[in-house]
């Protein structure tokens, strides 16, 4: 639910700047003359949620994966009762993505809604595991955490710079 109001809330924001975007241009005229403006927003609402949707869902399972592994490496648990226990930090994305569709205006606005479940999802699943750890294995699940998610972003970012370099490269201006 969580992932298809955030994707919601983006893909919003998203379409009132292609749409500016492509007035700016002259090409919004153009579009109406093959599709009503209901259907053509309708369908670029629907293409941005969709690509939204896929990012989110990614993210996701990427999340979830790594916060499993680290509890693999450092939990004393053997039966799956933390995961029983962190299940519940769900809503705190789902009240995210409900306080973003007021804001979805303002992508500063939605972009923090988006951290700040985050960041309070984080320290939900540090407190509910606290229990099943040792401070050491604590210290060594919060650095792999901390440590992929730094190294993720920034591989993400090289590479689209490194894209983007590419491409101005080839336009040769």
């Amino acid at each position: 639910m969580s992932i298809l109001l955030f994707s919601l809330s983006f893909s919003l924001y998203t379409e009132f700047k292609v749409i500016q975007w492509l007035e700016m241009l002259g090409l919004y005229s153009g579009l109406l003359e093959f599709f009503s403006e209901a259907s053509f927003k309708l369908s670029l609402l629907f293409l941005l949620a969709f690509m939204y949707f896929m990012l989110f869902s990614a993210l996701k399972l990427i999340a979830n994966t790594v916060n499993e592994l680290a509890l693999f490496f450092f939990s004393k648990d053997e039966e799956g009762q933390v995961l029983m226990k962190i299940r519940s930090g769900s809503m705190i994305f789902v009240a995210g993505s409900l306080l973003s569709l007021f804001f979805y205006q303002s992508l500063l606005a939605i972009a923090i809604i988006f951290a700040a479940a985050c960041f309070v999802y984080f320290v939900f699943f540090i407190f509910k595991v606290s229990g099943y750890l040792t401070v050491g294995n604590m210290f060594g699940m919060v650095f792999m955490i901390v440590l992929f998610w730094a190294v993720f972003i920034f591989a993400v970012m090289y590479v689209a710079l490194r894209v983007y370099h590419a491409v101005l490269a080839a336009l040769s201006i």
